[in-house]
C-alpha cells in the first residue's frame, strides 16, 4: 500500500503518519496545506511549514499545498496539487518563515502523487472528513482516519506515553495563557489541561480550535527537530513563532 499523509506537523497529522508505518505501508510523502489566509475551516494555521522537518527525518518526500484557506476552494487546492496541478511557488519564503532554512536533505515533491491511499488524522470534524473523502473519492484513492472518534483521554495519553514529543504553538481559548505556548506535552501538562478544559469546557484534543501544536520528536522520526522561537501574545491568543529551526545529528 501506498500512501500519502495529509500532514500539518501537528500531534494528529504526525500520529497517523506512525499508524501509517506501523502498518507497513509505504509512505510516499507528507502533503501540507500551507494557509495564507487569516482562516480555515480544515487545515491547520499555525507552523505546518514544520512537516518538511519531519517528512526529511522520516526519510520521505514534502509536498506543499499553497491556499488562501477559502472555504471550497481550499480543498480544491489540495485535488490540483495530488493531481500535480498545482503552482509550486517561486521562493524558499513561499514555504518557510524568514530565518528558516529548507531542511538538509528534503525532497521536494512536484507532479502527481501515485498513491493508493491518504491518511488524515481527522478527530471528530464531520466537515473536513466528508469533503476528504469526497475528494479521495474523485481521485480514485482510499481515506483513511485511524483516530476517527478516538477518546480526547486516550489519544492525548497515547501521545506521551508512545514518546512523541509535542508543542503547543498557539492557543485561543479561555483559561489557557501565554505560559501554554512553547510548552510541552507531558504528563504533569496533560492532567492541568484536562482540569482547565473541565472547568472551562473545551476540548482536551484541541478539536474546537482551542489550540495547535507541532511536534518535534515521534517514534518513527529518525532525528529530532531543534527549534527555538518566540511567544507573540495578544489576549486572548498566542502563538509561538519560530527564529530558527534544524535537525538533529542524532537522537
Amino acid at each position: 500500500m501506498r500512501v500519502a499523509i495529509l500532514a500539518s506537523g501537528g500531534k494528529d497529522s504526525t500520529y497517523a503518519s506512525w499508524w501509517a508505518d506501523l502498518q507497513g505501508w509505504e509512505v510516499v510523502s507528507l502533503v501540507s496545506v500551507l494557509v495564507r489566509g487569516e482562516d480555515s475551516m480544515m487545515f491547520q494555521l499555525q507552523n505546518s511549514w514544520i512537516a518538511s522537518f519531519q517528512a526529511s527525518s522520516i526519510g520521505t518526500s514534502w509536498k506543499p499545498v499553497l491556499t488562501s484557506g477559502e472555504e471550497d476552494v481550499e480543498i480544491d487546492d489540495l485535488e490540483m496539487a495530488i493531481r500535480g496541478e498545482e503552482d509550486l511557488g517561486e521562493t524558499p519564503g513561499d514555504y518557510w518563515p524568514e530565518g528558516v532554512e529548507r531542511p538538509i536533505g528534503l525532497e521536494m515533491h512536484s507532479g502527481p502523487l501515485d498513491v493508493d491511499g491518504l491518511v488524515v488524522g481527522a478527530l471528530r470534524s464531520d466537515y473536513q472528513k466528508t469533503r476528504i473523502e469526497m475528494m479521495c473519492e474523485r481521485l480514485g484513492i482510499a481515506s483513511f482516519c485511524p483516530l476517527w472518534h478516538k477518546d480526547p483521554v486516550e489519544h492525548m495519553s497515547s501521545l506521551v506515553e508512545h514518546g512523541f514529543e509535542v508543542v503547543f504553538t498557539s492557543v485561543s481559548t479561555d483559561g489557557m495563557d501565554g505560559s501554554w505556548v512553547g510548552k510541552k506535552l507531558d504528563f504533569a501538562s496533560l492532567e492541568e489541561l484536562r482540569r482547565i478544559s473541565e472547568r472551562h469546557r473545551f476540548n482536551l484534543d484541541g478539536e474546537g480550535g482551542e489550540f495547535e501544536t507541532i511536534v518535534l520528536d515521534a517514534p518513527h522520526m529518525s532525528r529530532r527537530i531543534l527549534l527555538e522561537g518566540e511567544t507573540a501574545w495578544k489576549p486572548p491568543r498566542g502563538v509561538l513563532k519560530a527564529r530558527t529551526c534544524r535537525l538533529s545529528r542524532n537522537r
